[in-house]
């Protein structure tokens, strides 16, 4: 088998929100997604799909995800893409970094694999838990209340975990407003509730500080990816025993060795896109469970073909050591595949066809932007 044909597809999806703040003022009210389709000489066709979160969550943006895929995809052309780790390898060759570049690619060449032995991803990724996933909510900045309220919406809707965003400047209300925020969001925990803290890099060790010292000692939360450089991180990390996950600096089987050398967390936020993809994504998940680090497995954003390929690593991750999935659908309103992945009491799991299990609807996608 042969890779005959790679089409890439441009979709914005929008905002199921309105407008999504994050820390430091960085707002979006669309994402700028990049889905593609490999299609082999025998006629199976793989899709994969590479969401940024906007220009400045981390050093990704839409316009290099498909500028990357045009450095690559030729030198895909003629090779088996059931050979993931050589088609890893030759992306590798071709483009350094660029980790969501290579990301669609990548899962559309499992996709690939799993419909031509008629199995779905997961068992290939090294078999299923046969367990349901809890899902996490995604709370972007807000007033205190308007949060809290947030989180009570996506309870009513089966979500265990919440994501709660945070990284308020000094002019906007800053450590105070923080620690109101993550109170409110708390107020009305139910048993078996899990909570993640994120500042997406936003505060300083100072203010990090600052607010840890407001919050009463007794609540329960991880705090996600609170700085944005590795010094700051440190720094913070020997001061306070809030446990700390992180995201934006665990990107690579490298980052993640310094991260267990160097004791800098107790988990991860493992996102398809910003971690290169599900075959680079298992090695990571490995690496994790040797050294007993817990993992939220997600993506930054992106459709039902981003969200499948989520699944499929996360109902592979032991129980013990999964906190959460995140729906990527969830965050935005428009729909690009079929997908049979329902929340049933409070978890979710992959779907059991062959591959991802999306049908694409080529009426939402339209013509391809690029082909090679």
């Amino acid at each position: 088998m042969k890779i005959e044909k790679i089409d890439v597809f441009q979709v914005d999806l929008p905002y199921s929100g309105g407008v999504y703040k994050l820390s430091g003022g960085r707002q979006y009210t669309s994402f700028d997604a990049t889905i593609v389709r490999i299609t082999t000489d025998e006629g199976i066709e793989g899709w994969g799909e590479s969401t940024p979160f906007g220009a400045t969550y981390i050093a990704a943006h839409a316009l290099g995800v498909r500028a990357g895929i045009a450095e690559i995809a030729p030198n895909l052309i003629g090779y088996d893409p059931r050979q993931v780790d050589r088609i890893n390898e030759i992306m590798d060759q071709s483009l350094v970094g660029h980790n969501h570049a290579k990301t669609a690619l990548d899962v559309a060449c499992w996709d690939i694999f799993g419909k031509s032995v008629d199995m779905p991803v997961c068992e290939l990724l090294g078999g299923s838990t046969a367990r349901g996933l809890p899902t996490i909510s995604s709370i972007p900045t807000d007033s205190p209340d308007a949060m809290r309220q947030n989180v009570a919406a996506h309870r009513s809707q089966g979500y265990k975990g919440h994501s709660i965003k945070i990284g308020t400047l000094d002019s906007e209300g800053g450590p105070a407003l923080d620690a109101e925020r993550i109170q409110q969001c708390l107020a009305d925990r139910q048993h078996g509730e899990y909570f993640l803290v994120d500042a997406n890099g936003g505060l300083t060790v100072e203010n990090a500080l600052r607010m840890l010292q407001i919050l009463p000692s007794d609540l329960d939360f991880v705090l996600e990816a609170p700085c944005s450089s590795w010094r700051e991180t440190l720094s913070l990390r020997k001061r306070t025993s809030i446990p700390i996950v992180l995201d934006e600096l665990a990107t690579t089987e490298q980052s993640l060795i310094q991260i267990i050398a160097d004791d800098a967390a107790d988990g991860i936020g493992l996102k398809i896109s910003k971690n290169g993809g599900l075959t680079k994504c298992r090695r990571q998940r490995d690496i994790c469970i040797a050294a007993g680090l817990t993992m939220s497995v997600q993506d930054t954003v992106g459709s039902e073909i981003a969200f499948a390929a989520v699944l499929h690593l996360a109902q592979t991750v032991p129980e013990r050591y999964l906190r959460c999935v995140l729906d990527t659908r969830g965050m935005i309103n428009l729909k690009t595949a079929e997908l049979n992945a329902e929340l049933i009491d409070s978890t979710i799991t992959a779907p059991e066809s062959a591959g991802l299990g999306v049908k694409p609807d080529l009426k939402v996608l339209g013509k391809p932007v690029l082909s090679y």
